[in-house]
């Protein structure tokens, strides 16, 4: 696994780069956007294992470059829980995030023989590897070239092994023939984002 450490924006020549497909998760101050905490960091793996953690412009949050890639319905975009991250990305950087698949939901859907759906879980069932997750509470708006290779190596893992487990769990989906139920949770992926943005962040579907 190689770490690249940008600043604002990644280079044109890095977003062309991209072409089938990436995976990405962000890091923020806290889990309330937006009405407190801001986006820290994008962390992206290309399909070749190389990841990239950009630190956007915490004033501006301009970055033409990133925005093109998230914007291309070309390029699939591999995410745990997208609610989050879809819904911090289209508000910080102002785009839409198009062609998306949710490990997390794809999990819910398909591996019914348990409750345990953390990327974690996911990581020690498909890659047999242990994530350590103990440098999750982190102050990631700290300057990129402060944070500790701990750090760096725990935000890289929330992306590297989504390739392969988004592989796996297509293959359950289809086998199970819930493929269509999962396009439709992504499909609704939108209205969700947009009621969390609105204040409705229970399940509006309950009694």
């Amino acid at each position: 696994m190689k770490i690249i450490k940008i600043k604002e924006d990644i280079t044109s020549e890095i977003a062309r780069s991209f072409k089938n497909s990436i995976s990405l998760d962000t890091e923020a101050t806290g889990l309330q956007i937006p009405e407190r905490d801001k986006l820290s960091l994008v962390q992206i793996c290309d399909e070749n294992g190389n990841v990239y953690i950009i630190q956007p412009n915490k004033k501006t949050y301009k970055a033409p470059n990133l925005v093109s890639v998230l914007e291309n319905d070309k390029i699939l975009k591999i995410g745990h829980f997208l609610r989050f991250d879809k819904s911090a990305l289209e508000f910080f950087l102002k785009c839409k995030m198009k062609n998306i698949f949710d490990t997390k939901i794809a999990s819910k859907i398909v591996r019914t023989y348990t409750d345990a759906h953390g990327l974690k879980n996911l990581v020690q069932e498909f890659c047999n590897k242990s994530l350590d997750k103990r440098q999750g509470s982190s102050d990631w708006n700290k300057d990129l070239d402060d944070l500790s290779d701990k750090q760096l190596e725990y935000a890289a893992n929330d992306v590297v092994y989504l390739h392969k487990i988004k592989i796996e769990l297509e293959k359950m989906l289809i086998r199970e023939n819930r493929m269509e139920l999962f396009k439709n949770c992504i499909n609704f992926l939108n209205t969700r984002i947009e009621l969390d943005q609105n204040g409705f962040k229970f399940d509006i579907f309950e009694h």
